[in-house]
């Protein structure tokens, strides 16, 4: 058995770089059909998925699942592991942008559901495509300015 996502602290970076794909798919058609009861279940679901993984930890994400239990372990294993926090930040911050579109969409302000929709979207894209998460970066700067 691989190291695919090996601890609740260390992770395989490939983990939440899939989950990211994931997401912006989810996210893609939420914002596409904004309105509609498709749009209203793929935010409740990418509200649920975000805050298991920033409530509970990463090993509870159903994309880190998935990818721990059936595409981890077809790949080598990691090169280096990552520590938990940083994702698990980013997760938070997907969570923040859900709740206030989920809100949005129970007040009927969909305008506002699609910009919240928007934003979770670009960042899970930055990750997916460029492997660069957007939540993990202000984690990091964030722990410099406490530093300081």
């Amino acid at each position: 058995m691989t190291t695919a996502i090996c601890t609740r602290t260390e992770i395989d970076p490939r983990g939440p770089r899939f989950g990211g794909a994931i997401t912006t798919v989810v996210l893609a058609i939420a914002l596409i059909t904004v309105g509609s009861p498709l749009s209203d279940v793929l935010v409740a679901w990418q509200t649920l998925v975000f805050g298991l993984g920033a409530l509970v930890g990463l090993h509870a994400q159903p994309y880190g699942i998935l990818y721990r239990t059936v595409i981890g372990p077809r790949l080598a294993p990691p090169q280096v592991l990552e520590d938990a926090a940083p994702p698990r930040f980013a997760q938070a911050v997907g969570l923040i942008f859900m709740i206030v579109a989920l809100v949005s969409i129970i007040l009927g302000a969909t305008l506002i559901a699609a910009i919240a929709i928007g934003f979770a979207l670009a960042a899970a894209f930055l990750n997916a495509a460029f492997d660069f998460c957007l939540g993990c970066e202000m984690y990091l700067l964030g722990a410099r300015l406490r530093h300081r």
